[in-house]
């Protein structure tokens, strides 16, 4: 899985910021690493330099191998809580769109029962 990380004027993008969310990245996504490709992490601070109560953002994209991309986000106080938000609701996301993807290549699901439920 490849991370790419962009920033905005507002939000320093050094190093070891992009070290620190590529391993919650990997850590908190690894069981989808046979389906990313790729996760872009967009930062960016709404209101620039002032302060504000949720003026940080962090957009995730997730390129999934044969499928059309997922975009999450969340704003938050800090960069950091913007960041492990996003993160939450994409595990949410692919959970769904790879749970998705398996019941139609296959597997059993409820929607696929010949019955109905008995009433």
């Amino acid at each position: 899985m490849q991370v790419q990380l962009n920033t905005d004027d507002h939000v320093q993008g050094e190093e070891s910021l992009a070290a620190w969310a590529e391993g919650e990245l990997t850590e908190k996504l690894k069981r989808f690493r046979d389906h990313l490709t790729r996760v872009e992490i967009h930062l960016s601070d709404a209101s620039a330099a002032r302060e504000g109560a949720a003026d940080k953002r962090c957009k995730l994209e997730a390129r999934l191998a044969g499928m059309q991309p997922i975009v999450v986000s969340h704003d938050a106080a800090k960069v950091a809580e913007a960041f492990l938000g996003a993160v939450g609701k994409l595990q949410h996301a692919l959970d769904t769109a790879v749970g998705r993807a398996r019941d139609a290549h296959g597997r059993e699901s409820i929607r696929g029962a010949a019955e109905g439920p008995a009433g």
